[in-house]
């Protein structure tokens, strides 16, 4: 999805309605006492066919849920477990929010709109269903920031302000609310697959791999993979694929998720639900985004092995279907595959041609070392040496990239002093800025300044 949307014409198709008597719960939206529009991504409505509602009719699908044509009679509230913290959780789903609408892109790609703060749902326990205007204005600089930063990541699709004063422990309390909608290639976790095996329903856990693979196809496994014909092997393998890429593609980003939990992981390889993340203010393994991480189980350095432990709780899922040994084989996969999406980012951030995995890893080393030498945020790190520039101040570094050939056109953003960059204190300036006086000119500027980065990093490898 980091390539520029194509327009297309509304084509709504509805797959997952045929799992639903068993996979989800139909819900009804919160009735909020206000929608004021507040954003809506004018890139990504053409490419669903949504770009020609007017704003009457945005916030009428949008804050109210009324159905779009030919969709969902009914939005669904989906059903999953999950490991929290590496303690698995049987009492989870869809809290506070729910899949609206399915429709296919030009392509023929399936996606999802799905909400976050659209009121509560059997599974929201003892929370109130809701999202604040924080927490969806964080949202979108997230996804936008990922998507210019080569990033697979789910696209916020709309914010709407509801009117609500709610309370939170992490905020300044009242605070405003809002209701977010996400545009995803899908909402099956790895979570979703441990439900079935907890309630061992094998009938299910098959007819959702076979969902999978239909609406989220991928590559075939290696010819020499046990158990290749079996659905449930080819879906671990692809899932590994994904997600060892998506690892690989959140450490060249200098990127902390802060949760990654067995909830919080797609089966379409997408980064999705934002809530405690940061960028690295500096390069350091140990940084950590979430206050609640007091054993650094999530920090940075950290985030590529909780992706494969992950990946290894669906293997076990999918033991319901078939024996170990082919998804061993599968698991076993991830770390190559990981070293070289982390490089083929790495370099591709760079502005340099690849040469090679060996050389391009012994370059991702000498850069992690001059990262910590010198203390620069990784973001200033990429601008500052940009198709491979460097001075002689830059000591053992200017020698790592010696012979190094440029990749990429040039860009006026190159020329800056320094690139957009959402570091914490940046999020809080603009966040201020809206709460102290209703004032988005921050918010819509680094808007404006992150899609210019994309612009000019291209299309990722």
């Amino acid at each position: 999805m980091r390539a520029e949307p194509q327009a297309c014409d509304y084509r709504p198709d509805t797959p997952l309605a045929a799992l639903a008597p068993w996979l989800a719960d139909p819900v009804q939206p919160a009735p909020f006492p206000q929608a004021v529009l507040r954003w809506r991504n004018d890139r990504w409505d053409r490419a669903v066919g949504l770009d020609q509602l007017d704003e009457a009719a945005w916030i009428n699908h949008f804050a109210r849920f009324e159905p779009l044509p030919g969709n969902l009679p009914q939005p669904l509230a989906l059903r999953y477990h999950g490991h929290q913290f590496r303690v698995y959780n049987p009492d989870l789903g869809d809290g506070r929010g729910f899949t609206f609408a399915q429709l296919r892109d030009g392509a023929g790609r399936l996606l999802d709109l799905g909400t976050k703060g659209s009121g509560q749902t059997p599974w929201s326990r003892t929370a109130d269903g809701r999202l604040t205007l924080k927490g969806a204005v964080r949202e979108v600089l997230a996804t936008e920031m990922l998507e210019a930063l080569g990033v697979n990541t789910s696209k916020t699709f709309s914010v709407i302000e509801t009117g609500e004063e709610l309370w939170r422990q992490d905020e300044p309390s009242p605070t405003r609310s809002a209701v977010l909608v996400r545009l995803s290639h899908g909402h099956i976790r790895i979570g979703t697959f441990q439900r079935l095996i907890y309630l061992e329903e094998a009938g299910h856990m098959a007819e959702l791999v076979d969902y999978c693979l239909a609406q989220f196809p991928g590559s075939e496994p290696p010819e020499d993979a046990p158990g290749r014909d079996e659905p449930a092997v080819r879906l671990l393998h692809q899932v590994v694929e994904r997600l060892a890429r998506l690892a690989g593609e959140w450490m060249a980003a200098g990127f902390v998720h802060g949760v990654l939990n067995t909830d919080n992981m797609n089966i379409s390889g997408e980064s999705f639900d934002y809530g405690p993340w940061r960028w690295l203010p500096k390069w350091d393994p140990q940084f950590t985004a979430a206050y609640f991480d007091q054993q650094g189980l999530y920090a940075f350095g950290r985030q590529p092995e909780a992706v494969h432990w992950n990946c290894g709780q669906l293997a076990v899922a999918l033991r319901l279907l078939v024996p170990a040994e082919p998804l061993i084989f599968a698991l076993n996969r991830f770390a190559p595959l990981y070293q070289q999406s982390l490089a083929r980012h790495f370099v591709w951030r760079l502005g340099l041609e690849s040469q090679g995995f060996e050389a391009d890893g012994a370059l991702i080393a000498a850069a992690e070392r001059h990262m910590r030498e010198t203390g620069l945020s990784p973001d200033l790190f990429f601008h500052r040496h940009r198709f491979g520039r460097a001075s002689a101040a830059d000591g053992d570094w200017a020698g790592a990239l010696a012979g190094w050939q440029p990749r990429g056109a040039d860009h006026a953003l190159w020329h800056e002093a320094a690139p957009p960059a959402l570091l914490v204190d940046n999020v809080e300036r603009i966040w201020a800025g809206i709460a102290e006086h209703d004032d988005w000119s921050a918010f819509t500027t680094a808007i404006g300044e992150i899609r210019a980065l994309g612009e000019a990093l291209g299309t990722p490898p």
